[in-house]
């Protein structure tokens, strides 16, 4: 699998409760939430698959941001059950089939001196630094628990 796969995850244990901020990335980082159909499936199955779990989210053209705090999951079987839905409802969406996610995320732990609600405003201001938007009213694919 490789390094940005299974291996990341070596060492590493899930914590229940812990909010952590992942980042995944399309298969060969392919821009591939630009069709707006397709993104609003995927936005839907991420809204439909894991309210309980989500801050917060923004999805990019070619990655997804998220805050996440774990419940029952480890962190790995949230990310799995998220990708799987997701690529499901953007396949199905299109009509085709082949890999959208690429295998792995990346993750880093929140602590308790962070400022949560910061790292949602940088997590969904993502858009506006990518120079997609000018505004954020702009832009409908991120949500956040604070609206």
């Amino acid at each position: 699998m490789g390094f940005h796969g299974k291996n990341l995850r070596n060492g590493r244990h899930s914590i229940t409760g812990q909010i952590y901020l992942v980042t995944a990335v399309t298969h060969h980082r392919q821009s591939l939430f630009t069709q707006w159909n397709a993104t609003c499936a995927v936005a839907r199955a991420i809204h439909q698959a894991v309210p309980a779990h989500l801050l917060a989210w923004v999805l990019m053209p070619d990655h997804l941001h998220c805050l996440v705090q774990l419940e029952n999951d480890s962190l790995s079987a949230f990310m799995q059950r998220l990708k799987s839905l997701t690529a499901i409802s953007f396949n199905k969406t299109l009509g085709r089939t082949g890999k959208v996610w690429q295998s792995g995320f990346h993750d880093h732990a929140l602590r308790h001196e962070e400022d949560l609600k910061a790292a949602a405003r940088y997590l969904v201001a993502n858009p506006l630094r990518a120079g997609l938007v000018k505004s954020l009213r702009d832009y409908p694919f991120w949500n956040a628990v604070w609206l």
